[in-house]
């Protein structure tokens, strides 16, 4: 499980103190996949790199009782001077894995052919983000963390492959979404949550969950 014992964290924008999290307890479960509903700028990114323990809170206390992942698009194990296949099998050596295998299912995975030998830094955005998603997957862990949804990519090929392999990924583990749009929940997640405000309120189901959320972001 993952749980959240009276977390604060704010940072100072320049003008004013922006509270991300107050006094805020919440837990989940393994099995009951949560997505998260947020507007843009209530700090989803700060919340997620939390989880990850990317980032400490103010106050309070996070408790991991399991293997959480990085999130899903996050580059900072990624080194940007070395190629697909270098990194692949640095990222192994760190996470304890075979290299060999690594670097097998992400040049499966991502399909970047021989971009795959070439440096990161020469990749665009959507060639990084096929390959971050494909070291995500390749990697079991028991919380998997999204931040906004799957990557967004023209290959076709690469969504139904890493889709496939997210499904049966998420058979024996569980996914923690957090998004500003309802519909990237919905195939994920089976339980729900807003945080707004610095405060973080979870419901049993997406309904409630948008319920909240469209009250507070279109009144």
């Amino acid at each position: 499980m993952l749980e959240f014992r009276n977390v604060s964290k704010s940072f100072w924008t320049g003008k004013q103190r922006k509270v991300i999290l107050d006094q805020a307890s919440f837990r989940v479960e393994l099995g009951n996949s949560l997505g998260i509903l947020a507007p843009n700028g209530t700090g989803k990114t700060t919340l997620i790199n939390m989880m990850a323990g990317l980032e400490k809170p103010d106050e309070g206390e996070i408790v991991r009782g399991c293997r959480i992942s990085f999130p899903l698009g996050f580059m900072g194990g990624v080194v940007n001077k070395l190629s697909a296949r270098d990194n692949a099998r640095h990222i192994a050596r760190l996470y304890g894995l075979d290299p060999d295998y690594l670097e097998a299912f992400t040049r499966w995975l991502c399909n970047l052919e021989e971009y795959y030998d070439f440096p990161i830094a020469t990749y665009s955005a959507g060639m990084r983000a096929r390959f971050t998603f494909s070291l995500l997957l390749a990697m079991e862990f028991d919380i998997y963390l999204i931040d906004e949804g799957m990557p967004h990519t023209t290959d076709a090929e690469f969504n139904r492959r890493a889709g496939t392999v997210l499904q049966d990924r998420l058979k024996n583990a569980t996914v923690i979404v957090v998004s500003h749009q309802a519909k990237t929940l919905e195939k994920l997640c089976s339980s729900a949550a807003v945080l707004t405000n610095g405060q973080f309120y979870q419901f049993e189901t997406l309904e409630e969950a948008k319920q909240l959320y469209d009250y507070q972001t279109q009144g």
